[in-house]
């Protein structure tokens, strides 16, 4: 007795079916694993404290952006890619941010600039580091 004729609510798979069924792509992530693994995480985790700390000393972010810049090649195609280009753009706009308040500030409105640019810098630092601790995705070119 055959497998279907035991078991008729469930049909014995056709052979075409069973064609389609090898030749099907596998799925999985297009985002290749990391071949650092926690050694790009640690660093990834150290340019983000460096960031943070640059709120209060503010020439940490220096030091965190040309690691950035200096390790980038190795996280292309990896899970921390994104936050490397994330960060490396959070440091240049809100340097150019700060540079505008700081021209502004002849006519007045240039302290508002830089509180804002400010407050933008301390989000992004943290919203980044809290998706990067819990291994969440994070889109480099947005705004927020």
């Amino acid at each position: 007795m055959s497998e279907s004729e035991q078991n008729p609510q469930s049909p014995a798979p056709s052979e075409e079916t069973a064609a389609v069924q090898a030749t099907a792509a596998p799925t999985h992530s297009p985002i290749k694993p990391s071949s650092g693994g926690t050694d790009l995480r640690q660093y990834t985790m150290i340019i983000y404290i460096l960031y943070m700390v640059a709120i209060l000393v503010g020439i940490t972010s220096i030091v965190g952006v040309i690691m950035a810049y200096v390790k980038r090649a190795d996280f292309a195609g990896t899970e921390y890619e994104d936050h490397i280009t994330y960060l490396i753009r959070t440091f240049w706009i809100s340097l150019i941010g700060y540079v505008i308040g700081a021209v502004l500030s002849v006519i007045g409105i240039g302290l508002i600039i830089i509180i804002a640019v400010g407050i933008w810098y301390i989000y992004r630092s943290i919203a980044g580091f809290i998706k990067f601790n819990d291994n969440k995705p994070i889109n480099a070119l947005g705004w927020m």
